[in-house]
């Protein structure tokens, strides 16, 4: 995970085309308190009206919430439903002049009809749909494969969106994949919900649900994720198709990602409140894209997507989630698993992505050897005045260069996992010199906390964190509680 961590840190932007079903999602939002006279069905009484890019849209517009740089390739009517989802592309940073306009059929609508009632959280209510699934005209087919080529050599990545709508047929998606190999360009596909994959054939990798990997090679997966039932599904997909890598998406239980040549592995996702699970595949598919456009290896790149639907889940509707923020998420997984303590390379890596968030970091500093009442009341005070609030641990070399060869009573170690168990504490980070300067200066943090023992000028780091525009804070101190003074009591 720390791997992930510092490909986040240094992300950087990427090129990226998007070939599929573009549609355009209308929401209609009213309350729905009574029923119709005429018929048992609610009434919503419409209050506003909505609309975002979707479908392959959607993944446009995720690709370009990793900072990528995004080119649109499909088909929309002659309509105006049609110009509506051109310029709401175009106001949001997407190329959008690879949509093809085909006037024998319509724009993709998605009308979804979304109703409040008492006060409650809004709930889809119903859905129409206004589309075409008609194969696309040859004519159409020429012009939106002409269109692609000549980006082939601009892009990084290229993402096949399949809504199975009629615009990812055999004959586009194995051109646009036979183009994309040989300009180089790895091929990444949102599966339709179809029973034969030959369409996919020779992408690098496609990232099928657990419904869709069912029907496409008619076998189940495991109810519980087994790994070893799961990845020979996941084989048989990578042999038939002749692919690079599968991924299975798991709902609650992950992912499973089989690679050739290598053993499969299960990723884990964290367990959230699922709320509105549409658009989580489409930012699943931008997610992987995104990291391997980083060159993130395929078991953090799968981290990665994993991290960016579970938030998605977390909205209703579609919403794009910035990188900033799937690179906290991803932060907070990693502390799950491997506790508070970090590294100072680590913990700048974190301050930076907390920093891109907007939050406030707060520091302070000490030894911490036999953990008190005071020490808890300043560090839930210093919490208080931030954010994250990370403690400069003095090492046990430096405790004893401090406080003499009897100290520290506990090892560092020991008083990292104490301190961390707090959960006003955000991080730990050992430092050995005589004083936090270096570390202070490292982290840049936003409020500098100290006991009310010490004055402004007396406090290591103030006129540094001053001097880049952060504050100074005070604490008193409770009264009658110190290490010494327990070490005394103890008889030591």
């Amino acid at each position: 995970m720390d791997q992930l961590l510092e490909h986040l840190d240094r992300w950087k932007p990427f090129n990226a085309i998007v070939v599929g079903d573009f549609m355009l999602d209308q929401q209609l939002y009213g309350d729905a308190e009574r029923l119709s006279a005429d018929a048992p069905v609610p009434i919503l009484h419409v209050r506003r009206q909505t609309h975002n890019p979707g479908g392959a849209a959607n993944v446009c517009l995720d690709l370009a919430a990793f900072r990528g740089s995004v080119r649109a390739f499909g088909v929309i009517g002659d309509d105006a439903n049609g110009e509506t989802l051109r310029r709401a592309l175009s106001e949001r940073g997407v190329d959008a002049r690879g949509l093809v306009v085909d006037s024998e059929r319509p724009t993709t609508v998605k009308q979804n009809l979304v109703g409040l009632a008492q006060s409650r959280h809004p709930q889809k209510m119903f859905r129409v749909d206004f589309e075409s699934r008609e194969p696309l005209s040859s004519a159409a087919a020429d012009a939106l494969l002409q269109r692609i080529a000549a980006s082939l050599e601009w892009a990084d990545v290229v993402c096949i969106e399949d809504y199975a709508k009629g615009v990812c047929t055999d004959s586009v998606c194995q051109s646009v994949i036979e183009l994309a190999r040989k300009a180089g360009k790895p091929v990444f596909v949102d599966p339709a919900r179809l029973e034969n994959y030959a369409r996919y054939r020779r992408a690098t990798v496609i990232t099928p649900n657990r419904t869709e990997a069912e029907i496409a090679t008619n076998q189940r997966t495991h109810g519980d994720a087994d790994v070893a039932h799961n990845a020979s599904l996941a084989r048989t997909l990578l042999h038939d198709m002749d692919l690079d890598a599968v991924v299975l998406t798991l709902d609650r239980h992950g992912a499973l990602l089989l690679e050739r040549d290598a053993e499969p592995i299960a990723i884990p996702t964290i367990a959230r409140t699922v709320y509105d699970v549409t658009g989580a595949g489409d930012m699943f598919l931008a997610g992987l894209a995104a990291a391997r456009a980083n060159r993130c290896d395929w078991a953090d790149a799968v981290r990665l997507a994993n991290a960016a639907a579970g938030l998605e889940v977390e909205v209703f509707g579609v919403e794009p989630i910035p990188v900033e923020r799937v690179h906290h998420a991803v932060l907070e997984q990693t502390a799950r698993t491997r506790g508070k303590l970090r590294t100072v390379e680590q913990a700048e890596i974190e301050v930076r992505a907390r920093r891109a968030s907007g939050q406030k970091i707060v520091f302070t500093n000490g030894c911490f050897d036999l953990l008190h009442a005071g020490h808890v009341d300043l560090l839930d005070k210093a919490a208080s005045n931030g954010d994250f609030l990370i403690i400069g641990l003095n090492s046990d070399a430096s405790v004893k260069r401090l406080k003499g060869p009897s100290r520290p009573v506990n090892s560092e170690d020991d008083r990292a996992r104490v301190l961390g168990g707090l959960g006003c504490v955000g991080a730990v980070v050992v430092f050995d010199q005589a004083t936090p300067i270096d570390l202070i200066r490292r982290l840049r943090p936003d409020i500098l906390v100290k006991g009310a023992d010490y004055t402004i000028d007396r406090v290591v780091g103030a006129s540094d964190v001053e001097s880049w525009g952060g504050r100074v804070v005070l604490i008193d101190l409770v009264e009658g509680k110190s290490t010494t003074g327990m070490i005394k009591k103890m008889g030591g």
